[in-house]
């Protein structure tokens, strides 16, 4: 009797191959499913070893070759796919068999599906998995959702497959039904978030210093080396020393600015309104790709509008403001998040450590950051902590950088240099901590037109006025 596989996975693009590479260099034995045969032959030839790693067209050799209870994964793109992949393999399965969905599905439809499957006696797993094609490679962050009894049969595989930061799996159960899929969501979220950032700070640099691409290498290179350690800075600074290979100049100069998107920025925007969780510095990165992506009517509005001329900073004071200033707002766009993940765990049930989450985003995602491990440390600290701006490891980290932040965004808005994300930022942290806000206006406002009512400062209940 032949030896049967430890793992299968459908899907066999780029990011499913390299997936089930990984799987096979840790030790474990790999059946991949696709239904292109040219896709098929590429995974056997890297593969080297049919024993070791192997791939059929035919879903029902696919299923019989692997060992019970299965444990098949799904790296295919989000959305009716998934649905028709699963009905395709039910009548092959078994009770107790595994399904793990790696893609960016929606929450909603991974509770759906949880529970559909639930119904036939087969466990499902919703998967975030993040790094990229060259971290589904070499060691990516995965965020599993679903039965805990059921993760034990896929626990050392994740173990060994995922990044290690300094020697610890980024990999843990999150929780029940559609955790680890809301859990990579909001982490794209953030990411939406970072990058706008990232992208701004290198504008400002560009606009108010007149760094050159060069300067604005060694920047973020020198950044990279420091507390904004990141993988997002780090592949920045290597994006401004590439060169055009058709010759002209640096390749980042001759990219078209109009930036597009899968969604998942948007649905944690839209979830966090509907949990009613302020996350503006995501909100307005995604709308920034919406605007991106009006460079016709951009161009013609540029015509019709005069811009001040940019009154030019001393490189070296401005490098140092804007240090500062991102390092304040990556450090309130992980607040958002995680304020939303935290407020989502009670809404959905999930029960999420935010401690562990941020324990398994500190290798291998897009969002890897340095700042990781300080917020590991707060969330140890106080697992309840409502948003990260009330701890006190980040109390004096935020005082020390916000009038920077202050400065550039005051600087930016003077000389018509669009800072979205730094403002929003600074905003949501002038509103978070303000103790009065003039929201006593608008519900006197709701209440003159629209009987909405209001509450007190000096006595509880909920009263009216007629108002003349």
């Amino acid at each position: 009797m032949e030896e049967k596989y430890d793992f299968g996975l459908i899907g066999l693009g780029v990011m499913g191959r390299n997936f089930i590479l990984n799987v096979a260099d840790n030790g474990f034995s790999a059946y991949g499913y696709d239904l292109d045969a040219e896709k098929v032959a590429a995974l056997k030839e890297e593969g080297g070893h049919e024993a070791k790693v192997n791939a059929s067209t035919n879903i029902k050799t696919f299923v019989n070759a692997l060992k019970e209870p299965r444990k098949i994964m799904l790296l295919v793109p989000a959305g009716k796919i998934v649905d028709a992949v699963i009905e395709s393999l039910l009548p092959h399965i078994d009770k107790g068999d595994i399904l793990i969905d790696g893609g960016n599905s929606f929450f909603t439809d991974t509770d759906r599906r949880e529970a559909y499957l639930h119904d036939k006696a087969i466990n499902f797993f919703g998967a975030g998995v993040s790094g990229g094609a060259k971290g589904a490679r070499l060691g990516p962050s995965i965020m599993p959702g679903g039965s805990k009894s059921a993760y034990q049969h896929i626990k050392p595989i994740f173990e060994a497959v995922s990044a290690k930061y300094k020697g610890e799996p980024c990999v843990a159960y999150l929780g029940p039904k559609s955790s680890g899929n809301y859990v990579k969501m909001v982490h794209n979220g953030i990411e939406y978030g970072l990058m706008q950032l990232t992208s701004e700070v290198y504008d400002l640099l560009k606009k108010a210093g007149n760094f050159s691409n060069e300067e604005i290498h060694d920047t973020f290179s020198k950044w990279n080396q420091g507390r904004l350690q990141s993988f997002l800075v780090e592949i920045t600074s290597k994006i401004l020393e590439q060169k055009d290979e058709l010759g002209k100049g640096h390749l980042v100069d001759q990219i078209l600015d109009k930036a597009k998107q899968k969604g998942t920025g948007k649905w944690t925007s839209q979830n966090a309104m509907d949990l009613g969780i302020p996350v503006p510095s995501i909100d307005i990165a995604v709308s920034m790709r919406e605007i991106s992506a009006l460079k016709e009517e951009r161009i013609e509005a540029d015509k019709l509008y005069d811009r001040p001329d940019v009154k030019l900073l001393d490189k070296e004071e401005l490098a140092k403001m804007a240090e500062e200033a991102l390092y304040f707002s990556f450090i309130v766009t992980y607040a958002q998040g995680l304020h939303q993940l935290a407020d989502a765990s009670k809404e959905y049930n999930y029960n999420l450590d935010i401690a562990i989450i941020a324990k398994i985003w500190r290798a291998g995602c897009i969002i890897r950051a340095g700042l990781l491990a300080d917020i590991t440390e707060a969330f140890e600290a106080n697992k309840d902590l409502p948003n990260l701006l009330l701890s006190d490891q980040f109390v004096d980290k935020i005082k020390s950088t916000v009038d920077s932040t202050r400065k550039l965004v005051a600087h930016a808005a003077a000389n018509g240099i669009p800072l979205p994300g730094l403002s929003n930022s600074l905003t949501y942290f002038d509103a978070y901590t303000t103790s009065r806000l003039p929201l006593n206006l608008i519900q006197a406002q709701r209440d003159f037109f629209g009987s909405h009512t209001y509450e007190r400062l000096d006595k509880e209940g909920i009263f009216h006025t007629e108002w003349e």
